[in-house]
């Protein structure tokens, strides 16, 4: 008898524990193409680039106009004069160098100005995804445009437009 209740618990504990968990998955470059406030950022992002970029093309012409100036010059300067040139050519490279480094760096300008503009927009989606898991009891939501290992997905499970819904973008 102790030996058939010992059994019964732990069919019970297995059964118990064996509940089917709930999974969802999300598109997230289709959340994000619509969002508008998403495409904003990303269209001031490209011209802060495209300004900052001519900027620093601008700052490399003038060091190679300088150099090919030198060059043109060379056998009319002295040792003295050609030092000061190769100086000042050396310091203008470097100020282009350090001017792309300020603006296209890893910490640098534009990846500072993006984590402003794209942070919200991420943090809005996640709440929104986070809201729809509590909701529904998914154990987790996958995002299938950044997971290579998602060979196919049934769309019953994608709860892409829900969250577009819940942030406000009905689809």
């Amino acid at each position: 008898m102790k030996k058939i209740s010992i059994l019964l618990m732990i069919i019970a504990a297995c059964a118990f524990g064996a509940r089917a968990q709930k999974f969802a998955l999300i598109d997230m470059e289709y959340i994000l193409k619509n969002v508008p406030a998403y495409e904003m950022a990303n269209e001031q992002l490209s011209q802060l680039s495209q300004r900052w970029q001519k900027e620093v093309e601008t700052k490399a012409k003038e060091a190679e106009t300088m150099y090919k100036n030198y060059q043109a010059d060379m056998v009319f300067l002295t040792d003295d004069q050609k030092k000061k040139k190769e100086e000042e050519i050396v310091a203008k490279e470097k100020e282009a160098t350090e001017l792309r480094y300020k603006y296209f760096g890893p910490e640098g300008e534009l990846y500072k100005k993006r984590q402003s503009l794209m942070k919200p927009i991420q943090d809005d989606i996640y709440n929104a995804v986070k809201k729809i898991s509590e909701e529904k009891g998914y154990q987790a939501i996958f995002d299938r445009a950044s997971s290579a290992n998602i060979i196919y997905a049934s769309p019953r499970i994608d709860v892409s437009n829900e969250v577009l819904t819940r942030l406000g973008y009905s689809k």
